[in-house]
């Protein structure tokens, strides 16, 4: 394991930054894979800062997954605290990744399912605020929609057969 990861990935995998959940959260984004089964939750809440913009207070991920989804987890809500909502729609797989100082290729979908995550929150948090849904996170909010119902259809087949 040590070969696999970095030693970043393994700092973030033992000791998760912002582990848990945020009762009555203003944003919760739920995402997963159906290919490898890793799910994420993320609970943002959002307050003014000094300057009176709205940015991410508090936030809190619970991840069941392999190492690299708990990592990137922790990872993203490191990057997103105290940010616009603006700038946190700007965090990237790039981010994440340089963050932990790399990422097997084949866990890089881990760090795109922690930026989903997030999107669905800030989307959430602006539904229940009534506010305008930029036309990238409407998109990125369909996709998602689309990967959960075939984790939903998936699921039911799989009973359906036992």
């Amino acid at each position: 394991m040590t070969n696999f990861y970095t030693k970043k990935t393994i700092e973030h995998f033992r000791n998760p930054h912002n582990y848990g959940e945020i009762a009555q959260p203003d944003g919760k984004g739920d995402a997963g894979n159906i290919v490898c089964g890793d799910v994420m939750s993320l609970y943002i809440k959002v307050a003014k800062n000094k300057s009176g913009q709205e940015i991410i207070k508090e936030i809190k991920f619970k991840t069941y997954g392999c190492a690299a989804a708990i990592a990137t987890s922790s990872v993203i809500t490191d990057l997103a605290k105290g940010k616009t909502i603006a700038e946190a729609l700007k965090i990237s797989k790039a981010d994440i990744i340089e963050t932990l100082k790399g990422l097997p290729p084949i866990k890089i979908h881990c760090s795109l399912l922690a930026i989903d995550a997030l999107s669905e929150a800030i989307y959430q948090f602006l539904i229940k605020k009534k506010r305008p849904i930029p036309s990238e996170l409407q998109q990125k909010h369909e996709r998602i929609v689309k990967s959960k119902q075939a984790i939903k259809e998936r699921y039911h087949q799989w009973l359906s057969k036992k």
